[in-house]
Parts: structure tokens; C-alpha cells; sequence
């Protein structure tokens, strides 16, 4: 297993990865209605270099980005690997789907390629020749990919010679434009980050970990892809679609398969806890897992709590809630909460965090009391600061923005020279936070911040309050600010999907949601907009975009 201490045996991916295993598990795919699917270590191997040849064969050359967009499933997995075996550089991307507006990803996808010279796509068979009209590159299905024989696939094919700083693989940011940012790791910066996450979270031989998430977000793609393959953990994965419809194959699965590692981003605990139906429940325990690790979104203790009290009675403990902070200029994790204890919880006067940007201690009965949760110190490797707007550093408690130096840094964003994210050495994040006894509390993203009336608000906080009034569609709702000339400060907009198109019932849950946040923040809102469902745009990882939001809201209020 990589640690930090064998790790300077390895120099690149390849020489971490066991492409010679035998049958040991490495990975059971789960599909609703399917039998599961158990690849072990060798066949895994087989099916990497099978994909490696059909690439080799297809004319994909050392250093030529693919893209990969298929449906998640196996295939993405063989793809990715047989990429870097070929040579390549690979990409994984999320395919059209329901939720996204066929029109803008063809877009999205036709810049992409232009901007990042993209060689070729990999993509599901219905949907290539569709791509394939769009977009300036070859675009293949799965069926012209691969080698239907195995025993085609030469065995020991020529492997290019990696250099440890040359590029292994790009991860794209979050994004509604075509613009969106290509990360470019390098093969030293995914095995520091691999071997001193894996020391964060105490990774043993025993451990299983159970992955729902989408492998083209960081979290998907380093905690459940890279680094149970590389580690010789076994991965148990399921369809990210299939969870949203039915979150309790999860707790199955960890049932199941006794799994030990789960990563999820906060509105995950909040949709387990509301969807998941007792009789589902049924003789399932979830005693096995160490660690369900929060991450990707600003972490709520009310969140927490709902899932604690919900499902203590599985096995559900408080330790067992972890909490990082990551992204993927820095691979993955910065920050990750010691296992065996439960994140730390800090109780801050809310008036002063508004007003003062300082985390001052209070009493957690205080009228103004905000409780927020730690994402743990930095993980090894990793120095993190805090900093002014003129990039001075700041002292423990004062909010600012969250600075990060390590040896898991990405390399640059791909072939964007435009964009330089680094000051005096410190890549500046555009979150917002402080420091604490050691350990790093996220308060939001800079760029999303509203300054109403002197009072610093963060969007995601209204939004949670927004989120549990009845009628509310969950997750559907998205807050953001507007400069107002006549009253010389921004004004909170609201805008939410709501369940019902009587005006009557729109009309008290446009009540509800002015008195919520009136009664449980310091502001008032002057917008409140309910929608009918799939008007809120969503970025390619399934966030919603407040930015893009914010600009149809005020495109409709002038066409109105």
C-alpha cells in the first residue's frame, strides 16, 4: 500500500496500480434490476490493456487528451486506465442527461474540444453520432472501442515513459460554459495526494469503500476511483443516478458488502435522511463503516444531526461523521477530521461573523449562536493560511480567504496561461474561512458573498433555510444578491422550485420563506421567485449555478 514513507519507490500511476493482480476483488458494480458485477484484480488488468490497444489501434498518441463521457459505468473505469496506459491523458466528463440542456452541452462540448484540442471522445454508442456532428474530433462508442476478443489484447504492449511531472490526467471544473477550467495533474502530485490522504484517514487492507459518486467530480474520481484501485482497496460502485432514486441502496450496499469509507457532500445526508423509507431499512446495518466523510460542500451541523438522529439505530455514530475540505487544483484533499472522534463543532457570535468577519466564541444558547463544523487540520504535505483582501496573513479567528500551499498542487490549468491562480507561492482558492486550534472552518465562496446592509451573507446558508419549508422542492433553491441604487446595498433574491402551481399555496410558501429566514438570520428578503421544476440551471457536476441563475432571473424580471 502507498504511504508516505514507500512512497518515493513509485514515480507514476503505473507503478502504483497492480495491472498484474490476481483474484482478488477489485471492484463490484451495482446496477438496480442487474446482478452484481465482481471484476477481480486480473481482469481488471485485461480489460485496462485491452482499451490501451483499441486506443494505440485507433491512432491516440502519447500526450493527446481524451475525453471521457460515458453513462458512469465499467466502461469509464477501463477507459481511463487504458488511456494512460496508451499514453494519453484522460478526462472524465458527465454525458447529456435529463437534467442538462442538450443545446448548451453540445456547446460546452464543441468549445471544450477546440480550446483544449481535444483528440478524442469516448462516449456511449447511442450518443456518439449525435456528439460526433457537433464537435471538431473523433467521437467513438464503446462497441468501435473495444476489443470484443480479449485475447486480442497483447499482454505486455509498449508503454510510454512517463516523466513524474509530466501530466497524468485533468480534472474539469465545475462549470455552465465552455470555459470550463481543465486541471492538469501531474503523476507526482496524485501520488503525494493518494499516499498522505490514505495516512489522514488511517487506510488499511480491511477497509471497503462505497462510492455512488460521479467520476468526473474530484471527490468521485479521487476517493472512489483512484484511490481504491491504487491502493488495493476494494471499491464497491454504484450509478450516481440510481442513488438519487434510491438512496437506500447505499446503506445496502454497505450492509452488504461491509463497507467501511463513504464519501458524501452535505445534501446527501439531508436526502438520506428524508427519502429513505423505513421498510428499506429492514435488517440493515451500517456498524461496519469508520467513516462517512463530508466533502465538496460547505459542511451544516443541522445536516448531521439529521442523519445521526435518523439513523442511529443502524449503527450510526458520532464519530463515524468526518468532514474534509478539498478541490481539485489540489488533487482532492486539504483538510481532513482525525478518524475515531467526531468533527469539531464551534459555536461563533453570528452578529460579529456578519459584521466584524471575526469568529468570536459564544455560549451555543446565545440568540446570535451559529454553530459550524471543522474540516479538520491539513492533511500531510499540505500548509494552509488565511489572508486579507491584500493577501497579508490573518490572525486565528478572523475570516478571510483560504490560501494553500502542497505537493499535491495541480501542474496549471490546460492550456489556459490566461489564468494565474498562484500569489508568492499560496494558491488563492476564492473560498472564505479561518483557522482554529489547527483546524480550518469554510464559511463560503468569496465571489458569492452579499453584503446586505453592512452584513456579510452567504448564499448557501439562506438557501438551507430555504430548503426544508414544506412545498419547497429539496436541493431546488438558490439565493443570490442584487445591487439596489436606491437603497445603496445589495438585496437578497430567492428564487426556489416549488411542487404546486395553485397561486393560493404559492402565496403562503412565499410567506413561509420570508418569515423563515427573517426568524433564522439576521436579513430580510426583498425577491422571493417560485418556479415551476427544471427552471434552475445546474452546472456539468450537478450544483446549482448561482451565477447563471442570477443572470436568467434578471433576463426575465426586463423581458417582464
Amino acid at each position: 500500500m502507498l504511504t508516505p514513507t514507500t512512497r518515493p519507490s513509485c514515480h507514476t500511476l503505473l507503478d502504483a496500480i497492480a495491472l498484474q493482480g490476481g483474484d482478488e476483488t477489485a471492484i463490484v458494480y451495482l446496477e438496480t434490476s442487474q446482478p452484481p458485477v465482481t471484476v477481480t484484480r486480473r481482469e481488471f488488468s485485461r480489460q485496462a490493456r485491452a482499451y490501451a490497444a483499441a486506443l494505440q489501434r485507433l491512432g491516440i498518441r502519447p500526450r493527446d487528451l481524451v475525453i471521457i463521457a460515458h453513462t458512469q459505468n465499467l466502461e469509464s473505469i477501463y477507459a481511463f486506465w487504458g488511456a494512460i496506459l496508451a499514453g494519453a491523458v484522460p478526462a472524465m466528463f458527465p454525458t447529456l442527461t435529463e437534467k442538462l440542456d442538450p443545446t448548451i452541452y453540445m456547446q460546452n462540448m464543441a468549445e471544450l474540444v477546440r480550446l483544449s484540442d481535444v483528440r478524442a471522445i469516448l462516449t456511449n454508442d447511442s450518443f456518439a453520432p449525435q456528439l460526433a456532428e457537433q464537435v471538431g474530433c473523433p467521437v467513438y462508442g464503446t462497441e468501435r472501442v473495444k476489443i470484443k476478443d480479449l485475447r486480442l489484447a497483447p499482454a505486455n504492449h509498449q508503454l510510454s515513459i512517463f516523466n513524474p511531472q509530466s501530466i497524468a490526467f485533468l480534472q474539469h471544473s465545475s462549470g455552465t460554459t465552455g470555459l470550463q477550467k481543465g486541471v492538469a495533474l501531474s503523476h507526482r502530485a496524485a501520488l503525494n495526494q493518494i499516499a498522505s490522504y490514505s495516512a489522514a484517514i488511517d487506510l488499511n487492507e480491511r477497509d471497503v469503500i462505497v462510492s455512488w459518486l460521479p467520476l468526473y467530480h474530484d471527490m468521485g474520481l479521487i476517493a472512489g476511483f483512484l484511490l481504491p484501485l491504487m491502493q488495493g482497496v476494494p471499491l464497491v460502485l454504484m450509478s450516481p443516478f440510481d442513488w438519487a432514486k434510491h438512496p437506500a441502496l447505499l446503506f445496502r450496499a454497505i450492509h452488504d458488502y461491509r463497507g467501511t469509507l463513504c464519501w458524501l457532500p452535505n445534501f446527501a445526508y439531508n436526502h438520506c435522511a428524508r427519502r429513505i423509507r423505513e421498510r428499506d431499512l429492514a435488517q440493515v446495518s451500517l456498524a461496519t463503516v469508520r467513516l462517512f466523510v463530508n466533502c465538496s460542500e460547505p459542511v451544516r451541523h443541522d445536516s448531521h444531526q439529521f442523519f445521526l438522529n435518523r439513523f442511529a439505530a443502524l449503527g450510526v455514530t458520532p464519530p463515524m461523521l468526518g468532514v474534509s475540505y478539498a478541490m481539485a487544483e489540489n488533487t482532492f484533499a486539504v483538510t481532513q477530521t482525525p478518524p475515531g472522534r467526531p468533527a469539531r463543532l464551534d459555536a461563533v457570535d453570528g452578529a460579529a461573523l456578519a459584521r466584524a468577519q471575526i469568529a468570536q466564541p459564544a455560549p451555543a444558547d446565545h440568540p446570535d449562536a451559529l454553530t459550524l463544523v471543522s474540516c479538520g487540520p491539513p492533511i500531510g504535505g499540505t500548509a494552509v493560511a488565511i489572508l486579507s483582501p491584500s493577501h497579508q496573513p490573518l490572525s486565528e479567528r478572523q475570516v478571510g480567504e483560504i490560501a494553500i500551499q502542497s505537493d499535491t498542487m495541480l501542474t496549471a490549468y490546460y492550456r489556459r496561461d490566461d489564468l494565474r491562480p498562484f500569489h508568492n507561492g499560496w494558491f488563492l482558492t476564492g473560498d472564505r474561512g479561518y483557522m482554529a486550534d489547527g483546524e480550518l472552518y469554510v464559511i463560503g465562496r468569496s465571489k458569492d458573498l452579499i453584503i446586505n446592509a453592512g452584513k456579510n451573507v452567504y448564499p448557501q446558508d439562506i438557501e438551507a433555510i430555504v430548503n426544508a419549508i414544506p412545498g419547497v422542492h429539496a436541493g431546488r433553491a438558490v439565493v443570490f444578491g442584487i445591487p439596489d441604487a436606491r437603497e445603496g446595498t445589495e438585496l437578497i433574491a430567492v428564487v426556489a422550485e416549488v411542487e404546486t402551481a395553485d397561486p393560493g399555496e404559492r402565496k403562503t410558501i412565499n410567506k413561509a420563506i420570508r418569515q423563515a429566514v427573517a426568524r433564522q438570520s439576521m436579513v430580510s428578503v426583498s425577491y422571493v421567485t417560485l418556479v415551476d421544476g427544471r427552471w434552475l440551471i445546474k452546472t456539468s457536476s450537478g450544483k446549482i449555478a448561482r451565477a447563471a441563475n442570477r443572470e436568467k432571473w434578471l433576463a426575465e424580471r426586463v423581458k417582464g
